[in-house]
């Protein structure tokens, strides 16, 4: 539904000043009335008014960032560009499929990333559109919208006026910790493979590239402590970690690419769901025969394969970190273990 071409004389004054405070406070109102035309009217105007050097950006993401939330799906539709979210607090796609079904959205989207996007943060979300003819043989993420049998249901997130809140699923884990005794004497045989590093730092590349996080992964032969002691951490003799199952190690996984870390910006559970799947398939070793594999349909049976054969477990930090992966996976037919270590700045004395 365009909006009509009246002029607000009232509005284009605001926007001429760069009256920010006075621009929000036109977006709550318009929210609150629910005249989405108006909204998108200032969206545009606003807009318009970046190019000529005016500073009203932040009253454009606003108004985008609402239309997304919460305008019906012919106005939030309306918002989605390339880089309509680029200072939003996430993803327009992410923002948009939070009150909005599929169903309503999929007449509305032209064909494109975007409408991917948004497919697969509904499907994510529990909606069911892996039948939809048109979204096409071969979608953005080269991964399928559906959920297959060997994920978890994932955590979404919740945004509001105010902000997003997408708590990570270890919050809610309850544990029993072992603790084991680390060497550091001990020489491990460790492996380079530079596929599962570089997957690792996809994953959380808002911590490292957009803030202070540090990223490190080791392959080293043997267990866990043969693992932890080849990752080096600290001096400490001792360590502890707990068991996790395949869909846990995943639901984490899925939520740490998700996530903005401490200064970066969130990119949304559908490219958090994909940098899981790299780096799932890099412990695997099916990096190079990812495209074989999606073009047979057989990479989700053989990446469920490989998740469920690891054993996955969870080792602890002294102290806790609001944006953290601390994950190992064994792989007893390579006699071998995998520790994930990544981390963004953000510490919090641990009361656990």
């Amino acid at each position: 539904m365009p909006p009509s071409d009246a002029i607000d004389p009232d509005l284009e004054r605001l926007v001429d000043r760069a009256d920010l405070d006075e621009l929000v406070r036109r977006i709550d109102d318009l929210c609150a009335t629910r005249d989405w035309e108006s909204l998108y009217r200032l969206r545009t105007l606003t807009r318009s008014a970046i190019t000529s050097g005016r500073q009203v950006w932040p009253a454009t993401t606003l108004a985008e960032y609402r239309l997304a939330l919460l305008a019906p799906a012919n106005w939030a539709s309306q918002v989605l560009r390339e880089d309509a979210s680029r200072f939003s607090i996430g993803p327009l796609t992410e923002v948009i499929a939070q009150n909005h079904t599929w169903l309503d959205l999929s007449t509305q989207l032209e064909p494109g990333p975007q409408r991917d996007f948004v497919a697969y943060e509904r499907a994510i979300r529990g909606e069911v559109i892996s039948d939809d003819p048109s979204l096409g043989p071969r979608a953005i993420l080269d991964i399928p919208f559906s959920m297959q049998p060997w994920e978890p249901a994932y955590l979404a997130p919740t945004y509001s006026d105010v902000g997003v809140d997408h708590l990570c699923p270890t919050d809610s884990w309850s544990h029993t910790w072992t603790t084991l005794t680390v060497d550091h004497s001990v020489q491990v045989d460790v492996f380079d493979d530079e596929h599962t590093d570089d997957a690792l730092r996809r994953l959380v590349e808002p911590w490292t590239a957009h803030s202070a996080g540090q990223a490190r992964s080791v392959i080293a032969e043997g267990d866990e402590v043969a693992a932890l002691g080849a990752l080096g951490l600290t001096n400490e003799t001792t360590a502890d970690i707990a068991p996790l199952t395949s869909e846990q190690a995943v639901q984490w996984l899925t939520w740490c690419g998700a996530s903005s870390g401490v200064h970066g910006r969130r990119r949304g559970m559908a490219s958090g769901r994909f940098s899981a799947w790299w780096l799932l398939a890099a412990l695997g070793g099916l990096i190079e025969d990812w495209d074989h594999l999606h073009h047979t349909g057989e990479l989700s049976l053989v990446l469920g394969e490989t998740v469920q054969s690891l054993v996955w477990s969870r080792w602890r930090r002294p102290h806790h970190q609001s944006y953290e992966l601390s994950l190992l996976a064994r792989d007893n037919r390579e006699g071998v273990t995998v520790a994930l270590s990544a981390y963004d700045d953000a510490i919090v004395t641990s009361t656990s």
